[in-house]
């Protein structure tokens, strides 16, 4: 019984030294990981080419046109020209297919890339839980680096986009 409340005790210490303190999401200061997806569009989006030296706000949620998706999108949507003032790209992703992506920024038009991870290996690599195959509502500011500037993770979709644009003003 030692032996065992010794091991669970040292592999719960090991796993806490590499997250962050919001569980297993990538804690500020990380290095962020590349990937590659689909977009709403088809295009293969990376990350390092997005980025292009500029922050990026990637912003994980649930599911296309769930309330509370649609008014976190569309506050990104509606802050566009202020976020564009900032340099900043911002990229959603969801383990929602590029079908659904497709429908869901035409119809609220959108105007940044929606990318599909619909095996949520997006999602793996940035530590960011799912329940039932659906992303939780976590946003990393990326800076121009590529290094996880903020981490947000618990989102209210009525003043988040607000809080990105500090967040961004505070890199510079």
């Amino acid at each position: 019984m030692r032996t065992l409340i010794l091991f669970t005790a040292l592999s719960l210490s090991a796993c806490g030294a590499t997250q962050s303190g919001s569980g297993g999401l990538l804690a500020e200061g990380a290095e962020a990981p590349d990937f590659v997806a689909q977009d709403q569009d088809g295009e293969i989006r990376q990350l390092r080419a997005l980025r292009r030296d500029r922050p990026v706000v990637l912003f994980f949620y649930p599911r296309d046109g769930t309330p509370g998706c649609t008014a976190e999108a569309c506050a990104f949507r509606d802050a566009w020209e202020r976020l564009q003032e900032t340099g900043a790209t911002v990229v959603g992703v969801s383990t929602d297919d590029v079908a659904a992506h497709r429908q869901f920024a035409e119809e609220h038009g959108l105007p940044f890339p929606l990318l599909a991870d619909p095996e949520g290996e997006i999602l793996e690599k940035y530590g960011v839980p799912s329940r039932m195959g659906m992303a939780a509502r976590v946003t990393f500011l990326i800076d121009g680096q590529g290094r996880i500037a903020r981490v947000f993770p618990d989102v209210d979709p009525a003043v988040h986009v607000d809080e990105v644009l500090a967040a961004i003003a505070a890199l510079e």
